[in-house]
């Protein structure tokens, strides 16, 4: 079947999870501008959670322009990258509520874990509708940059519970290395 719905869904949903986010902010309680200094814990937070999610739309949006055809395999595992996206908005908030404590920034490495594995079981799902010499085989290809994050959602993981203050930026690195986007699709859809 074409991926046309599930790319509509996508976007949707995504779309209702940045709302959810920016629902979460609330004004500051003085009336001076200084104030909004007051409330920079919910603000860093929610910009480096819109970032990630912008991250994830933009890179969903590249794959799926390689992509011919889906089946109920990829259908589910972009279900499981929903929800784990959905899962953004909570640890944002306990974030940027708490601060940078072990409790939260290990949630936060959790969510953002949990988002890596399921895009990684998407294209893996994408995968194995596709001819190994296919546009998408060739722009996944080795795939170093998205074992590269699941490994430093892993380590950040783990430091949440020492040094939470390097997971996040552990977060901010992966965010920095993602953030333009992949340009192995434009080079694939490019060469054809």
């Amino acid at each position: 079947m074409p991926p046309g719905r599930l790319i509509s869904f996508t976007d949707g949903v995504i779309a209702i999870l940045i709302t959810i986010l920016v629902l979460e902010l609330r004004p500051p309680s003085g009336d001076h501008f200084g104030d909004i200094l007051d409330e920079k814990g919910k603000l860093l937070a929610y910009i480096l959670s819109f970032v990630f999610v912008a991250i994830y739309w933009v890179n969903h949006h590249h794959l799926f322009q390689v992509v011919h055809r889906i089946d109920g395999r990829v259908l589910w595992a972009n279900i499981l990258l929903l929800f784990c996206l959905s899962l953004t908005p909570v640890a944002t908030a306990w974030l940027g509520d708490s601060g940078v404590k072990t409790g939260p920034a290990a949630a936060y490495a959790l969510v953002l874990l949990a988002c890596a594995v399921a895009y990684s079981l998407l294209t893996l799902a994408l995968l194995t509708l596709h001819e190994s010499e296919s546009q998408l085989a060739n722009a996944i290809g080795d795939d170093r940059k998205g074992r590269v994050s699941l490994a430093a959602y892993v380590v950040a993981f783990v430091l949440a519970f020492v040094w939470p203050w390097v997971s996040v930026a552990l977060f901010i690195a992966v965010a920095i290395v993602w953030f333009v986007p992949d340009s192995r699709v434009t080079r694939t859809l490019e060469d054809a």
